[in-house]
C-alpha cells in the first residue's frame, strides 16, 4: 500500500479494485508500463496480499473480521449463514444490503440487492465459478470474445481439474450427462465447472482474488498505486472531455484533486452509473435495462455412496470431498446449472444416519431474464447514502415469461436431483432478488450511440472521451453463467484500447 498521499495528476484513475479494475491495472502494467496509474478503493484493505480472497484466510475468527471489515455502512449486521436463510433480507457475509428503494410499490424489486466495499470488491467473496457464456449469452457483435475469454482465464487464473480427486464427482456427471446431454453440442454438455483457484505446490488450495488478477507485474509496477478508504465523488470534465476525479479520504475527510487522461469506473453494477450520475454524466440508458438472474436451489443425496479415504467434513465449505460440474446453458434450456458436493446436508437428518463426505449434492440453477428498459436504477439529487452519495432507487419487474421460465427451472431442477440421487426435500427453494450477486446491464455495451447502450464496443463511454466503465454493468446480453469471466474479457479489451492510445501518443 502507498502512503495516503494522493498523486497531483497521474495517466489513468481506476475506480474500484474488483476483478475488472485489476484486469485494467493488469494490463496496462504489461503493454504500458510507463504509464501512471493510480486505483481508488472506498473500502479497506482485508487480506494480504491485498485483495486476496477471504477463503484463504486460515484462520476462522481473521476471516470473519476480514468478512465484517467489507460490510461497509452495513458492518456488523446479522448475515445469512446459508443462502437458503437470506428471505429475511439477510445478506451474506462480506455483503451489505442496499437498505431501503430496493422495491417500489407493486414491483417485485431486488430485495437482497448487496455490495461489498473492501479492496478486491466482490472478488474478495466470491464462489469463482468461470463458466464461458454460450448461444444467446455470447456478445455477437465481439467477433474478438473467445480470444478476450482466454485471456480473462489467463488472469483469473481459472482451472477445471482443482478437485479432480473429489469423491463420487464422476458419478455425478454421470448421472446429470445422462439425462442433459442428449442433443447439445459438445461443450453445452454437463462437464467440470471452471473455477479461479489453483492449487500450490504444499497441496493447499487458494481461491482467485483481485490479487491473482494483479499479478506481480502489477505489483511490482512503479507507477502504480493503490488508495483504499479512498471514495472518489465526482469524475471531472473540462470541455467535454475527462480531466480526473474528485477523491475524498475516508480516514481525514479531506478531498483532494487527481488529474488524469484516462478514467476508468470499476465499481459495480450499481454505484459505476451512481458515479456517473453524481458527476452529471448522464446518457439516457444510464442504470437502464437492470439485470439480475433468478435463482432455485435444491438438494439431494447419493444414497449408495461409499466412504473414501480419509475424508473430512468442512461444514459445508467447498473441500477436498467437493466437486463442482457444470450444467451449462442453452437456449432451449435457458438455465446455468452449478452443482456442488457438500460434506454436510442443508436439511436436517435424524443423528443416526450419517453424511458420507460428498455424498451430499447441492444443485443450483440461474436463470436468464427477459432484458426490459424500465428494469432499471435511479438516482436522487436530494437524498443520499451511507456514503454521501446519490440514493437509488430500484424498479424491476418479473415478467409472465420470467415466471414461465422459474417454474420450468423448478421443475428441472428437481428431475436432475432425481437423476443424481435422492431429493432432500419435497420442493426446491426459490431465492429471494438479488440473491445472484450478478447483476448486469446498466451501463451496458452497444455498437451504436443511438441511446440505447452506454458505452461502446471498447467500453469506453458514448460522447465522454478518456472516460471508460467496467464490470458485470457492462454486459449486454441476457445471461444466466456466472460473469465474472465475461466481465474481465472487457474489460481487457478496454484496457488495451487505453493502452494503444497511451503508447501512441508517447511515440
Amino acid at each position: 500500500m502507498s502512503p495516503r498521499q494522493y498523486p497531483d495528476a497521474v495517466d489513468v484513475v481506476i475506480v474500484g479494485s474488483g476483478p475488472t479494475g485489476a484486469a485494467y491495472a493488469r494490463i496496462l502494467s504489461e503493454r504500458s508500463p510507463a504509464a501512471s496509474i493510480a486505483l481508488f478503493e472506498v473500502g479497506p484493505t482485508v487480506s494480504d496480499p491485498p485483495g486476496a480472497h477471504v477463503k484463504n484466510i486460515v484462520d476462522p475468527e481473521a476471516r470473519a473480521r476480514a468478512q465484517r471489515l467489507s460490510e461497509g455502512p452495513a458492518a456488523g449486521q446479522e448475515t445469512a449463514a446459508s443462502p437458503a436463510d437470506m428471505g429475511g433480507r439477510r445478506a451474506r457475509p462480506g455483503t451489505y444490503l442496499l437498505p431501503d428503494g430496493f422495491q417500489a410499490p407493486g414491483e417485485d424489486g431486488i430485495p437482497i440487492a448487496a455490495f461489498s466495499s473492501n479492496v478486491g470488491g466482490m472478488g474478495a467473496h466470491w464462489t469463482a465459478a468461470c463458466p464461458r457464456p454460450g448461444e444467446s449469452e455470447r456478445i455477437d457483435f465481439l467477433p474478438d470474445l473467445d480470444e478476450l475469454l482466454a485471456e480473462g482465464d489467463r488472469l483469473l487464473g481459472v482451472t477445471v481439474d482443482a478437485f479432480e480427486g473429489a469423491p463420487f464427482a464422476e458419478l455425478v456427471r454421470e448421472r446429470l450427462a445422462a439425462v442433459v446431454d442428449e442433443g447439445r453440442p459438445a461443450d453445452r454438455r454437463v462437464q467440470r465447472m471452471p473455477l479461479a483457484v489453483h492449487r500450490r505446490a504444499d497441496g493447499r488450495l487458494v481461491w482467485s482474488g483481485s490479487d491473482v488478477v494483479f499479478g506481480d507485474v502489477t505489483r511490482a509496477n512503479p507507477g502504480f498505486r493503490l488508495f483504499d478508504q479512498s471514495l472518489v465523488t465526482r469524475v471531472a470534465l473540462e470541455d467535454g472531455e475527462v480531466s480526473g476525479v474528485e477523491v475524498r479520504d475516508l480516514t481525514t475527510g479531506e478531498t483532494a484533486h487527481v488529474a488524469a487522461r484516462y478514467v476508468v469506473v470499476a465499481a459495480d453494477a450499481l454505484r459505476t452509473p451512481q458515479l456517473l450520475w453524481a458527476s452529471g454524466i448522464r446518457p439516457p440508458a444510464l442504470g437502464h435495462t437492470l439485470n439480475d438472474q433468478p435463482q432455485v436451489l435444491f438438494a439431494t443425496r447419493i444414497r449408495d455412496a461409499q466412504p473414501q479415504g480419509d475424508a473430512v467434513a468442512a461444514d459445508g465449505a467447498l473441500s477436498e470431498t467437493s466437486g463442482v460440474s457444470w450444467v451449462p446453458f442453452t437456449d432451449a434450456m435457458p438455465f446455468h446449472g452449478q452443482i456442488m458436493q457438500l460434506d454436510t446436508s442443508p436439511v436436517p437428518l435424524p443423528v443416526d444416519d450419517p453424511v458420507v463426505p460428498g455424498s451430499i449434492v447441492g444443485l443450483g440453477l440461474f436463470c436468464a431474464k427477459d432484458l426490459q428498459w424500465d428494469d432499471r436504477v435511479e438516482f436522487s439529487d436530494s437524498e443520499v447514502d451511507g456514503y454521501g452519495m446519490p440514493a437509488m432507487r430500484l424498479h424491476y419487474r418479473l415478467t409472465e415469461n420470467d415466471h414461465a421460465t422459474l417454474d420450468r427451472a423448478r421443475a428441472e431442477i428437481v428431475r436432475l436431483a432425481r437423476a443424481v440421487g435422492e431429493p432432500l426435500d419435497e420442493k426446491p427453494f426459490t431465492l429471494p432478488g438479488g440473491a445472484s450477486l450478478h447483476y448486469q446491464g446498466t451501463v451496458r455495451m452497444g455498437t451504436a450511440d443511438d441511446g440505447t447502450s452506454v458505452c461502446d464496443p471498447d467500453s469506453a463511454v458514448w460522447g465522454v472521451p478518456g472516460l471508460f466503465v467496467a464490470g458485470n454493468g457492462v454486459i449486454p446480453t441476457p445471461t444466466a453463467c456466472n460473469p465474472t469471466l465475461t466481465s474481465v474479457g472487457l474489460a481487457v479489451r478496454g484496457a488495451r484500447r487505453i493502452a494503444r492510445e497511451l503508447e501512441g501518443s508517447a511515440a
